[in-house]
């Protein structure tokens, strides 16, 4: 692989604006990811009772658990960002990938600073992505329970649907008959649904003075029967450690609890990070020939104007070093071999229009990937699939439905990231989320919609204006129209709107990118092969 040539001119004024620009997004996204931790309405007092019935913070409980100096990718930070009048900051639940005694887990762990612990829907559908994610890369679970259980205002949000507070438990319970642990420590309330999390774990801690778990509270108790019973005699630690057997372990301190739980992981027989079974090629990674901050300078500050998605690769892979595919056709998609921390991986990324040529190309290279076993990385900057007369002549549908179909049967991992637009077909073509990449991530620049507000202004006002009296229609009511449809767009477009319900994995810094996409490399290499597909490549 030969080294890109970058043609970024550092040093102009195009670039320090691009960068300027930049610099003040990620600003945004750290001043709001601080809102989740510390952040929202009343959270203050919830976080000083918290501390003052002697418990740890949720982010801090998953330190005490991980091995030190470790990284932990927290997942969905910002769940739930802009809804439930802004008082329900990352959903009251953290979730993400962490390390224990060198094994990787999925963490799953409730905020009680946030609604007390109450699952809201954003809860349940993070607590369920999760798990899904500990399903496709073959990982644990390690639940610290601390929730009052289903918001019961929202009840019909969350509880009966396919995907709502039981697909947990039944994803739960395949998860363990895979051989994946469930391991639960009780910190707080499991109420209702919630004893159901401790209930089909593996196995199960409890902190004395602290843990709960009853299918009903004192309150419904005293509704139900008229008995009046204090919370631990009714479900404390005690009772369902040496008692029910609900509990396999009891112990007096979040911290003991915490040692404890670092020697069950011990003996799950997982494999560690650092494993690899052979299926992806590995070398010994190196760091990019360029700059990766660079990457600010380089994305437009205006998203009308492109940039070249070859100099966002030559600042994200090994040694800058790139094989490219097809270079001189349809140049519009970008793809190529390249190593990520060492792994093979190939990249598809686009340079704007998905045009015919670019989406058999694409095509011809997926099922390249596919056949010599290589891990997919898709980087999404795109306005969709090319329109008008001589794109249709040429077969813009079906040759965009073989790129749909080549995405949706290969079997190789799959990782997506936002770096611009993912509007309309060209979302599905490029492994947006509902072609199920093992992770998709979005930087805060991203914007993902149908259409861009300005051609979905268009094209709406005449869809209106068809369906009115035309001639009765004044300038007036046309630009009320026009205003309506920019601000819907550009409100649903947002990244934010977006990460707030799940669509991505979380919101990250591009500089972040490499990291992230290595780690989450590093989890499928210690999978066994996934199971080939068709494998036949067509030429396009």
């Amino acid at each position: 692989m030969r080294v890109i040539d970058s043609r970024i001119d550092t040093g102009s004024s195009a670039f320090a604006a691009n960068a300027a620009a930049y610099r003040e997004m990620v600003a945004v996204l750290r001043e709001r990811q601080g809102w989740v931790i510390d952040g929202g309405e009343g959270r203050a007092r919830q976080i000083e009772r918290h501390h003052a019935r002697g418990k740890v913070m949720v982010r801090d409980r998953i330190d005490l658990v991980t091995d030190d100096g470790t990284p932990f990718l927290e997942l969905s930070m910002l769940s739930g960002w802009g809804q439930y009048d802004d008082a329900a900051p990352g959903a009251g639940i953290v979730t993400g990938i962490g390390i224990v005694g060198g094994v990787p887990y999925v963490f799953i762990a409730n905020d009680a600073t946030v609604k007390g612990g109450s699952l809201l829907p954003m809860s349940i559908k993070k607590h369920v992505r999760a798990q899904d994610i500990a399903a496709q890369n073959d990982l644990g679970v390690i639940y610290l329970v601390d929730s009052g259980g289903a918001f019961l205002p929202l009840q019909d949000e969350l509880f009966p649907d396919k995907d709502h507070f039981g697909g947990s438990f039944y994803r739960q319970a395949r998860l363990s008959a895979q051989g994946l642990p469930q391991l639960s420590v009780v910190l707080g309330g499991c109420t209702a649904g919630g004893a159901y999390v401790p209930a089909l774990s593996d196995e199960v801690i409890m902190v004395r003075g602290i843990g709960r778990i009853f299918l009903g509270g004192p309150p419904i108790v005293k509704a139900a029967l008229g008995e009046i019973i204090e919370p631990d005699d009714l479900g404390g630690a005690e009772l369902h450690t040496r008692e029910s057997g609900v509990s396999d372990h009891m112990t007096e301190t979040e911290h003991e609890a915490y040692g404890l739980l670092r020697e069950i992981c011990e003996t799950t027989n997982q494999r560690s990070f650092d494993h690899r079974e052979g299926w992806i090629d590995w070398a010994e990674p190196e760091p990019p020939a360029y700059d990766v901050g660079e990457i600010y300078g380089i994305v437009s500050a205006d998203d009308r104007i492109p940039f070249d998605a070859t100099e966002i690769i030559a600042r994200m892979v090994d040694g800058s070093r790139f094989a490219p595919f097809k270079p001189s056709w349809g140049d519009s998609v970008v793809c190529g071999f390249a190593r990520l921390w060492g792994h093979l991986v190939g990249v598809i990324a686009n340079n704007g229009i998905i045009f015919n040529e670019s989406a058999l190309k694409a095509t011809h290279f997926i099922e390249l990937c596919e056949q010599r076993r290589v891990p997919l990385v898709f980087l999404q900057n795109t306005s969709g699939y090319m329109v008008g007369r001589d794109s249709e002549v040429g077969g813009i549908a079906k040759n965009g439905a073989k790129m749909v179909a080549a995405v949706a049967n290969a079997t190789v991992p799959k990782y997506t990231v936002l770096i611009g637009g993912s509007y309309g077909a060209g979302n599905y073509g490029m492994c947006g989320r509902g072609f199920d990449p093992r992770f998709l991530f979005a930087w805060p620049n991203s914007r993902i919609a149908t259409m861009a507000a300005d051609t979905a202004e268009t094209v709406l006002v005449d869809i209106r204006v068809g369906g009115m009296r035309g001639s009765e229609t004044t300038e007036a009511e046309l630009e009320a129209i026009r205003t309506e449809i920019r601000q819907q767009y550009e409100t649903q477009s947002d990244p934010y709107y977006a990460t707030s319900r799940l669509w991505d994995d979380g919101l990250i810094d591009p500089v972040h990118t490499r990291d992230i996409l290595g780690l989450c490399l590093a989890l499928a290499a210690r999978q066994d092969e996934p199971p080939p597909g068709p494998g036949i490549v067509y030429r396009m």
